[in-house]
């Protein structure tokens, strides 16, 4: 199947594209991601979404212990037909395997943050945390814009039910313990 406007490699092969594929398509948009074997193109980034991110991002370094890393917006090797793309990630230094690297895989990753945007809110809300829970990374947070503000929806995978569990909903101040020391005042986004 084709379309005349469209490039041959838009179109999944039977069985769908494997997340090896990604690396190998020519001329793919940027922050093109795999889920279940087929591509999604992301939309331009918000303001608000663009000012989380760094908040985040910002916020996490500054509490970060030596041996591990924040990423931003790199893909994620959770399954054989799936590398989502999370806003942010946490990562163990030793996944670090130079500058061409493209992913990492799930095993080395301890948090995946989502920031909610509006034509991917099904996919942030549903599918991608679906997708992070089976591969058992162990800290999930999805952010919300309520009114420009962002709201953290922090939650931790649990063993017994192979699924994550909400810890907490923080609006003003993101204080926590877990997977490390963060304390970020989230009111600080209309500073950025």
């Amino acid at each position: 199947m084709s379309h005349p406007s469209l490039p041959e490699w838009v179109f999944p092969p039977p069985g769908g594209f494997s997340a090896d594929d990604l690396d190998h398509i020519p001329d793919l948009p940027a922050h093109t991601e795999l889920i279940d074997g087929s591509l999604v193109f992301v939309s331009p980034q918000a303001s608000f979404h663009m000012r989380a991110v760094d908040l985040l991002a910002f916020g996490l370094r500054r509490t970060l212990p030596r041996d591990l890393r924040v990423r931003r917006e790199m893909s994620i090797v959770t399954g054989k037909s799936q590398r989502p793309e999370p806003d942010l990630s946490v990562i163990r230094a030793s996944a670090e395997q130079g500058p061409e690297q493209t992913f990492y895989r799930a095993e080395d990753v301890v948090l995946v943050v989502e920031v909610v945007s509006p034509e991917s809110k099904d996919r942030d809300r549903k599918r991608k945390p679906s997708l992070y829970a089976e591969a058992r990374i162990p800290h999930f947070w999805i952010v919300e814009n309520d009114s420009g503000r962002p709201v953290v929806h922090v939650y931790e995978f649990d063993e017994v039910t192979g699924a994550y569990a909400i810890t907490g909903i923080h609006h003003d101040r993101l204080t926590l313990s877990a997977p490390f020391d963060v304390d970020v005042d989230l009111t600080e986004i209309d500073r950025l």
